[in-house]
């Protein structure tokens, strides 16, 4: 939800710009400051910067984000494989990329594109598993990670071919080569497919191509039980990126009915989840909401402006009022992963602003939640695990 001044709003940040009493209210009551979430030499994707802020060190875990979708959708990789996330785009009549999500295309119909996939592409090294709307998994037998791959919410507007896989070393020259005969096969079928002939007839969309990337092989990380002693922990979220992320952390994964990672997610049933998940004892509950960030992608600020103001008259509120019931005292953090400009439709390296109240941790004089007032705030700008181990403290 993080993001620049923008003309629409008066020179106002969607964040600035909404009306979020709980959010202001939490930041009186605690501590603000600014976190780098995306450690020097790694591009700003949400793999990076959630795994930074659980307190992860980036060079010794990362392998990509496909694997660690795979470990949310339950496909295991082997050490022969390579896992790639493979969004389904729409490719506009110029060749340019339309957009990253085939026009944010459902689940069903994704999951239809998907077998057909499987049936004409699948030649025994490659196969492909239905994600969450436009995220999927492509998994390749043998592939060499070391191809360069572009994110497709980086490059709307750009000319797709300008943006195909690339080796980074002559071993790698083999796969680049496989996928990109994969995408373009994807080009020649996908458009006369039913899916998209329907799609196309009511001024839809289409998903008429793959696009993989994030290349890498099955990481090797250590629970958040074992770096930071929670017993038992939880994930909420709509994203398979962020439950994977949660089952390498130890994390059991809440799976919530109408959560669509858009504007239209089921608020009340994941605030639902996460309080009955911490009334069954949780140490630990990580919610995600995934809708401001794809109204950035979208470049609507109105509709990112909408998103912050669900969040906390749904979300946070909500969460503080229920909260005055429990027995126990319960530490409350709120934060982007990444900044996700309007006017640039894609994610950025800047610091992202945060909340910590805890009862044992003194306010500062911060009494509103936003980047420009969250840099003044008492924590000042912390790196690294120094964002979770502050909000953790000695709490496990």
């Amino acid at each position: 939800m993080a993001d620049r001044p923008c003309t629409a709003l008066g020179g106002l940040t969607p964040l600035e710009a909404a009306h979020t009493p709980a959010l202001d209210a939490l930041a009186a009551r605690g501590r603000s400051g600014l976190l780098a979430t995306v450690p020097e030499g790694f591009s700003p994707g949400s793999e990076i910067a959630h795994l930074s802020l659980l307190g992860y060190d980036l060079p010794l875990v990362f392998e990509g984000r496909g694997v660690l979708e795979a470990a949310s959708m339950g496909v295991s990789i082997e050490p022969s494989e390579m896992a790639m996330r493979c969004n389904l785009i729409c490719i506009a009549s110029d060749g340019t990329i339309k957009n990253h999500s085939a026009g944010h295309i459902s689940s069903g119909e994704a999951s239809e594109l998907i077998d057909f996939l499987n049936r004409e592409l699948g030649d025994g090294a490659a196969r492909f598993y239905p994600g969450v709307s436009y995220r999927h998994l492509l998994k390749v037998r043998g592939g060499d990670k070391r191809i360069a791959c572009t994110p497709p919410h980086d490059v709307p507007g750009h000319l797709a071919d300008s943006e195909m896989v690339r080796p980074l070393s002559p071993e790698a020259e083999a796969t680049a080569e496989y996928i990109n005969r994969l995408i373009k096969r994807s080009q020649e079928i996908l458009p006369s497919h039913p899916v998209n002939v329907r799609r196309v007839a009511e001024g839809k969309d289409p998903a008429n191509s793959i696009w993989p990337w994030s290349p890498g092989y099955k990481p090797a990380m250590r629970t958040m039980g074992e770096l930071f002693g929670i017993r038992k922990g939880y994930v909420i979220s709509a994203v398979d990126l962020i439950m994977g992320i949660g089952v390498y952390a130890g994390l059991e994964p809440i799976v919530v009915e109408g959560a669509t990672g858009l504007y239209d997610t089921n608020y009340e049933g994941k605030l639902q989840a996460a309080l009955d998940a911490m009334r069954g004892g949780a140490d630990f509950v990580f919610l995600h909401i995934e809708a401001s960030d794809e109204a950035g992608h979208e470049g609507d600020v109105m509709l990112k402006k909408r998103t912050i103001e669900n969040l906390d008259h749904r979300i946070v509120g909500p969460l503080m009022e229920a909260l005055k019931d429990f027995d126990e005292e319960v530490a409350v953090a709120v934060l982007p992963d990444h900044p996700t400009p309007c006017d640039i439709r894609t994610h950025t390296s800047d610091p992202v602003p945060f909340i910590i109240s805890r009862s044992d941790v003194e306010p500062d004089s911060v009494t509103c939640y936003s980047e420009r007032a969250a840099s003044e705030g008492g924590y000042g700008l912390l790196q690294g695990d120094g964002f979770i181990r502050e909000f953790l403290r000695e709490g496990f």
